[in-house]
């Protein structure tokens, strides 16, 4: 008897402080990218209640101060739906607003180390990075389990069934989705028409058969970064390829396209989709590498079953592959609020 294929994965939208906290640095990275192309951004961001601190490197004929700093985190903020109006829903004990906002800023400019390299047209870090597609048009050639887990988180969101820190994890045996966990903020007096409709909702899409659990404690209505603590960068499964391929590289949000850290993971998934249509294969993985300061890329493509199919080395201008993905544009705020992968267009 041939064994069952189960996959997991889960999504978080911007709502969740750790993606807040992306969505915040992708938004500050969009500002100076729309003044200077050329500008260099590493930013960490961290938020607990409505303290927000801001650190990192910048380098960037746009001058921004660190009241400007500030008002683009309220923007930012803002732009989730974190405002007046959504607080006084909510209750102030029990979610953040933008004009609450406090914001610390401990900015220096990029290592000259570290420039010099960059200057020469190379990779502004090492890494390994990861791209990963499977063939299958509906779901973006993404992992269905993953797909599934962020078009409801998103939706839940956007049909306003709850809070915006949402989180979802879809589970799929054979190609079925056998169950999906709903954590979402619910106001007590509507919890429980809310979680009939979320059910009902969730299984409209993924099936009748499909056991939906909704807040496992039984109450969720505290949540934002007053529930939690966020900091950038500790949702990299749910921004990739959830528990279906291996990743690399750090953070791709508040990083300038140098970094590598979003556009080696932006073009290991592009040459992924390449190899899985050129050699015809259900699925296939691209591992990517390069060095601080060097344009040398190297790149492996694997089967699944993790067989090397191709590997071949490239050396171009940092620049140039950075201008062919489209990444020296304010699109981070956007990008990060939808999802890195899923909307390529292959031929």
């Amino acid at each position: 008897m041939r064994p069952k294929t189960i996959q997991t994965s889960e999504y978080c939208t911007v709502g969740h402080p750790d993606r807040t906290c992306d969505f915040i640095a992708s938004h500050i990275l969009d500002r100076y990218l729309a003044v200077d192309r050329r500008s260099r951004v590493a930013l960490e961001v961290q938020l607990k209640d409505a303290h927000c601190t801001i650190s990192g490197e910048v380098t960037s004929n746009a001058d921004f101060d660190q009241y400007d700093m500030a008002d683009f985190a309220r923007e930012a903020v803002r732009e989730i739906g974190y405002t007046p109006e959504y607080q006084e829903r909510f209750g102030g004990a029990n979610a953040i607003c933008d004009t609450d906002l406090e914001v610390e800023t401990h900015i220096s400019r990029q290592s000259g180390d570290i420039a010099q390299g960059v200057d020469r047209d190379g990779w502004g870090d090492q890494g390994i990075f990861w791209g990963y597609a499977v063939d299958d048009p509906a779901t973006g050639h993404m992992p269905k389990d993953y797909w599934l887990a962020r078009e409801i988180a998103q939706s839940l969101v956007k049909r306003g069934f709850g809070g915006l820190d949402a989180k979802t994890q879809v589970t799929v045996e054979d190609g079925v989705p056998v169950e999906c966990v709903v954590a979402i903020p619910i106001l007590p007096e509507c919890e429980e028409a809310a979680t009939g409709t979320i059910r009902n909702y969730v299984q409209s899409v993924l099936g009748g058969g499909c056991r939906v659990v909704v807040n496992g404690t039984g109450r969720y209505l505290t949540h934002g970064s007053i529930g939690d603590c966020g900091t950038t960068g500790r949702k990299l499964v749910a921004d990739f390829y959830g528990g279906n391929s291996r990743i690399g590289g750090g953070s791709p949000w508040g990083k300038d396209p140098t970094k590598a850290d979003v556009t080696l993971n932006v073009y290991a998934r592009r040459k992924a989709l390449e190899g899985m249509k050129r050699y015809g294969l259900p699925s296939m993985q691209c591992m990517v590498s390069c060095r601080i300061g060097s344009r040398d890329i190297r790149v492996a493509l694997l089967d699944r079953e993790n067989r090397i199919v191709e590997t071949y080395a490239e050396s171009e201008p940092a620049s140039h592959v950075i201008e062919t993905l489209g990444l020296d544009s304010p699109v981070y705020a956007v990008t990060c609020r939808r999802g890195l992968f899923g909307y390529e267009r292959l031929g």
